[in-house]
């Protein structure tokens, strides 16, 4: 069967996914191409499941013929002991974003990774990577600030509230980028850092809507850093608002959900996505509040 005659069933597993946007803008892209491709949310808040179910909802998705899934919070690290197969940067993040069934095995990749690396390189050409301050080392965390090292990012620096889990992130990144120097450190030492720095990521939660305000004190931003966020809903945070009113080149988060889309959308069907059409779709549903 060829690609164009096949038709896809996919879904996006994770708590309160409903809302997400990655479904309509994998069928219109889908639709541009001639697909026939159905994508579903599905949502543990809503079917009274844990995170730890993710595996019996694979299982039971590859029964009733979907051909993959995205995976979101809570589920990239605890579906991995449930895959026949992991791509060899998930591995190294030590997360899974996207599953393909094939033959009846689960595959794992991980997009949020290539997706930011993708948005970096075509949203910031040619910015200084010596050094850069991330904030959040959470799920999302993990993936981005990979993709910050393997695009050449010589000292990193993990901030967030949680110190343990910034300090385990830092000695597994190490274990894959040893000739780089990653260090932690707490929200309080920001100011200190800042000047310090060449750009700002912000992969912490803070600025989304229902986590409204600045991740950091942007007193120190100056115009020679280059800020990206992760956050897309609103796609102009507090934060990339503030950064372009002093001056600094800003990477707004709609830029890294196309690029994950544009990934995974490749990876389920084999087809390349239009990048372009894609995001002007995502800022179309953003601007009508969907």
């Amino acid at each position: 069967m060829s690609t164009i005659e096949q038709s896809y069933l996919v879904g996006l597993i994770g708590d309160g996914v409903i809302p997400s946007l990655t479904p309509p803008m994998h069928e219109r892209e889908a639709d541009a191409h001639g697909l026939r491709y159905l994508y579903r949310p599905i949502d543990l808040s809503e079917l009274g499941r844990a995170g730890d179910d993710v595996g019996e909802l694979l299982r039971a998705g590859a029964e009733l013929g979907f051909n993959a899934f995205n995976i979101t919070h809570p589920c990239k690290q605890l579906v991995i002991g449930h895959l026949d197969g992991i791509s060899e940067n998930a591995k190294n993040i030590g997360a899974v974003n996207t599953v393909v069934i094939r033959d009846g095995k689960f595959h794992g990749h991980n997009t949020d990774a290539s997706g930011f690396g993708w948005a970096l390189a075509t949203g910031l050409p040619g910015v200084k990577l010596d050094k850069v301050l991330q904030l959040g080392a959470g799920g999302a965390g993990a993936a981005v600030a990979y993709a910050l090292l393997d695009a050449g990012v010589k000292e990193l620096t993990l901030v967030d509230p949680d110190s343990t889990r910034a300090q385990e992130r830092a000695a597994a990144l190490h274990a894959g980028f040893a000739d780089r120097t990653i260090t932690t450190a707490i929200p309080d030492q920001v100011p200190g850092l800042l000047p310090t720095v060449d750009g700002v990521l912000n992969a912490s939660p803070i600025g989304m809507h229902h986590h409204p305000g600045l991740p950091l004190d942007i007193a120190g931003l100056e115009a020679r850093h280059w800020v990206a966020d992760c956050v897309y809903r609103p796609v102009d945070t507090e934060l990339v608002l503030a950064a372009r009113q002093r001056g600094c080149q800003v990477l707004d988060g709609g830029n890294m959900a196309v690029g994950q889309a544009v990934d995974a959308f490749g990876i389920i069907t084999g087809l390349e996505a239009d990048a372009s059409r894609m995001r002007a779709h995502l800022l179309e549903m953003l601007e009508a509040g969907l």
